[in-house]
């Protein structure tokens, strides 16, 4: 059983983005109690002539109202990003409106909305807000200069103009100097414009870093999901493969013990010689079926009996010695020069032919003999098998419902991209030819 750490609950608690925005919301007022003295500041105004006229306690009450909302919209700026930075634009103008001083550190909410607006949006209505927000930043500037209304804290300029008296006799101190101060309201323009600015700059890298971040991980997901599909395909292919590498094995060593065993009991009251042979073959077929299906459970790992090598086109006059035994007269005819093939193309080539014979001896009936031509070519290699017994019942070719013999067959051609044809013959019997590629073949 699992134990959960003492601190797993609070780091998890605390990494969640409302508990996180609240915490800012939080520091900013903690910043701007001692930094800015809101409550003297407050005290000062509401004593004034504007505080007169607005009342002491309207300018107080409206004061710590607009931060309260201000504190919320930066608590919920990632849940409602759009309309909590018009809570806190609102916010902000009537701290201004109400104090007319230089926005204080709660104030840089609205700030802190166009960045979070900048990263959650799209670019253009982030833009949009950031032109709007300007207009009103500019507006309240030059508003403030034309009434004459002071904005502390920002950059001010002197300008001195000296005239000197061009005079005979007129010294140094007759000099007429004018000097003149006040606040530069191109300064504070250019100065909260660069503020916005960088805050949209800021907002919309990191929401460009979080969109490519997210493509990168929906990237790796598709990856993944990939390697699984590919991975669940190797494993069905190879399924496919063992079961047909199983069904001919067993399908062919079955049917040869089968045939044995039935003309053992036909034989043993009046040929006990001919009993014993079939029993014999039998022991035989059975332990060669054996050793076969060790060497495709051998592809599975769940035997370690995997030295000994795949059957192939070498193997084919054993096979025929077997078919032979079994009361199946078979002809071997090779055309072309043997050589050397590829192992994938020899073993299907191998199988193709023990998957028919087996059909030989199943469905043609008794007194059936069969034929297996193998031709080889530059290109490609044929192999093929026909018999003149009767036409099977319900023996049809790939894919017109032929049984899985067949089915396995074709499969195995159609992985190699060679060609089969599975059909009956117009006199009687039945007929497979294979053809299956080797241009990459060994000399």
């Amino acid at each position: 059983m699992m134990t959960t750490s003492p601190v797993s609950a609070p780091r998890a608690w605390a990494r969640q983005p409302l508990v996180q925005d609240a915490a800012l919301a939080s520091g900013l007022l903690a910043v701007c109690l001692p930094l800015n003295n809101p409550v003297a500041v407050v005290r000062t105004v509401a004593a004034g002539p504007l505080g007169g006229a607005w009342g002491g306690a309207i300018t107080a009450w409206g004061w710590w109202t607009a931060t309260a909302f201000t504190l919320a919209g930066v608590a919920l700026r990632r849940r409602w990003p759009l309309p909590m930075l018009g809570v806190c634009s609102l916010a902000v103008a009537v701290h201004l409106a109400l104090l007319s001083v230089v926005p204080t550190v709660v104030d840089l909410s609205a700030v802190v909305l166009l960045a979070t607006v900048a990263a959650r949006c799209p670019r253009r209505v982030s833009a949009v807000a950031l032109g709007g927000m300007l207009v009103l930043m500019a507006g309240w500037c030059f508003d403030g200069a034309r009434l004459g209304r002071p904005v502390n804290g920002l950059p001010t300029f002197n300008v001195e103009v000296v005239h000197h008296l061009d005079q005979p006799g007129a010294s140094g101190a007759d000099e007429i100097v004018d000097q003149a101060k006040g606040s530069s309201t191109w300064s504070a323009v250019a100065l909260l414009g660069s503020v916005l600015l960088a805050a949209w700059a800021i907002g919309s890298a990191n929401g460009s870093r979080r969109d490519y971040l997210h493509q990168l991980h929906a990237r790796a997901a598709d990856l993944e999901r990939e390697r699984d599909q590919q991975a669940a395909l190797a494993v069905a292919a190879e399924r496919g493969r063992i079961s047909r590498e199983m069904h001919d094995v067993v399908a062919h060593g079955l049917s040869l013990i089968v045939i044995q065993a039935q003309g053992a009991d036909a034989a043993l009251d009046n040929r006990p010689a001919d009993t014993r042979s079939a029993l014999r073959a039998i022991v035989r077929t059975g332990r060669d079926s054996l050793a076969d299906m060790r060497r495709v459970l051998a592809a599975l790992g769940e035997v370690e009996d995997a030295w000994h090598p795949q059957p192939g086109l070498a193997q084919l006059p054993g096979l025929l010695e077997q078919v032979r035994t079994a009361g199946t007269a078979v002809r071997l005819r090779v055309a072309g020069t043997p050589a050397a093939l590829p192992s994938a193309v020899d073993l299907s080539a191998y199988r193709i032919v023990q998957e028919a014979l087996t059909n030989v001896m199943k469905h043609a009936g008794a007194g059936a003999s069969a034929d297996v031509v193998v031709e080889y070519s530059d290109t490609e290699i044929a192999v093929e098998v026909g018999d003149d017994g009767r036409i099977p019942n319900g023996h049809a070719g790939p894919g017109v419902g032929g049984g899985n013999g067949l089915r396995g067959m074709d499969r195995r051609v159609q992985l190699l991209g060679g060609r089969l044809s599975a059909e009956p013959e117009a006199g009687g019997g039945f007929r497979v030819r294979a053809t299956l590629p080797i241009e990459g073949r060994q000399a």
